[in-house]
């Protein structure tokens, strides 16, 4: 998920997934705050600051390049993040997890799920489907699906066996840029030093915030329920992505049913003049619930939020000294339509240190500042056009223009009829399939 929610509750006893990244048993790559600790500042040759997955694949990527990893994360180990998120991994994730780390890949694609068939409705009439052979399971398979917190934690687990250092609890409070590096202090007032720092510190980021780079873009004025459903081994329902338009038992809004691997993801397009309380208080969620899904699933609800999703990117990728590489949802926040928020963090992170290793080995200063703007000029065009796939398929879902609105009416019409148009309308609420021009290895 890319863009901040307007409201997030956990529901019923049992919180959702695991621990968040860099939890797990504690090892010698795991320091924990002390505050009573040596103030003295270790000059790092680079910091990653945030575990979400951004911050996990630069430390991998660095271990990778035979370089140390050091990464300062404001959570505790102990912390539990609720929620399924960004629960689809691309192909091109995989495989960039698996060439970081051997096995990585592999280990999440088995974690997760995929479906074969892909059904959509408009207005309770299918639309469109179509069944694919059995993936083979002799390689990395075209994608899968699991909650995000299970993606961190096998990311977690292979940094620690790659000698990753992580300093749980440690919160960011103020970054200071020159042209020699970067001073960081923390909520302790600890200060930490690097040549260079990756910032992959989320939606909010202070690193962004302290080098004075804004995010610029749009909210969508729609409001949208994301809700994680557990299975229900007695009420099974087949692994299938469904979409729903004008779906006649949600009061004609769209709907959105993705499995991942123990549940259900059911995303509920709610009108602008809708009041979201009605479909997330208890009695609200469970009516409309058991209206899209089998009777049983409304009383099997773990998470429920309520998102306007944000479509912004940075103005700038880097600081004015070039030292601090902004990546992940420190630099652009994407309605999850096509799932380009994850799948581009990845990427972002590998480029990143990329740029640094080339910026340490450099000839002179002006070339090491060419690497680092070099990244941020490759990323913000990759997001800027991950934006533009994103916007696409959030305007196709909501409809507010004229025009939208008939070719999507034009579309269901030849579709009826048993043309082709159906697979448009199928594949648009997730965006162009294209790479962006900067992807190199990965389309994001």
């Amino acid at each position: 998920m890319s863009s901040e929610p307007t409201s997030s509750r956990p529901t019923g006893s049992e919180p959702v997934g695991d621990r968040p990244a860099g939890d797990g048993p504690t090892s010698s790559q795991e320091h924990p705050v002390d505050r009573a600790a040596d103030r003295r500042t270790t000059r790092h040759p680079v910091l990653v600051v945030g575990a979400g997955p951004a911050g996990l694949a630069a430390a991998l990527a660095l271990r990778a390049a035979g370089m140390p990893a050091v990464v300062l994360e404001r959570r505790t180990a102990e912390t539990v993040r609720p929620g399924s998120r960004a629960a689809y991994v691309h192909g091109a994730s995989l495989r960039e997890l698996e060439r970081l780390s051997p096995g990585l890949g592999q280990r999440v694609a088995d974690r997760g799920v995929m479906w074969a068939t892909k059904r959509s409705f408009w207005a309770g009439h299918e639309v469109y489907t179509r069944t694919y052979p059995r993936f083979a399971k002799d390689g990395l398979p075209p994608f899968t699906s699991l909650p995000q917190v299970d993606t961190e934690d096998l990311m977690a687990a292979a940094c620690r066996e790659h000698g990753v250092e992580f300093h749980h609890g440690v919160e960011v409070k103020s970054a200071e840029t020159t042209p020699d590096g970067v001073r960081l202090v923390d909520s302790t007032g600890r200060a930490w030093e690097a040549d260079y720092v990756i910032a992959a510190d989320g939606a909010r980021s202070p690193l962004r915030d302290a080098i004075g780079v804004p995010l610029e873009g749009p909210r969508s004025r729609n409001t949208f329920v994301v809700v994680d459903l557990k299975d229900d081994p007695a009420h099974p329902v087949p692994i299938e992505r469904v979409f729903h338009y004008k779906h006649p038992k949600a009061g004609g809004r769209n709907v959105l049913i993705v499995p991942f691997a123990g549940g259900w993801r059911v995303d509920l397009n709610l009108a602008v003049d809708d009041d979201p309380e009605r479909f997330v208080s208890p009695e609200g969620l469970s009516r409309w619930i058991s209206r899209v899904m089998p009777a049983a699933y409304g009383e099997r609800v773990s998470w429920v939020s309520t998102y306007t999703f944000a479509q912004q990117v940075a103005t700038e990728f880097t600081d004015t000294h070039h030292r601090v590489l902004l990546t992940g949802e420190a630099s652009h926040l994407f309605a999850p339509f096509g799932a380009r928020g994850m799948n581009s963090s990845i990427p972002d992170a590998v480029r990143a240190v990329e740029a640094v290793h080339d910026a340490l080995s450099a000839d002179g200063r002006a070339a090491a500042t060419a690497q680092i703007a070099r990244f941020a000029a490759e990323r913000k065009e990759a997001a800027l056009y991950n934006r533009g796939c994103a916007s696409t398929a959030l305007e196709h879902m909501v409809a507010q223009r004229p025009a939208v609105r008939l070719r999507r009416r034009m579309a269901v019409a030849v579709a009826l009829a048993g043309q082709r148009a159906g697979a448009w309308l199928d594949s648009a609420p997730y965006g162009p399939k294209l790479a962006a021009k900067g992807a190199a290895r990965n389309n994001y």
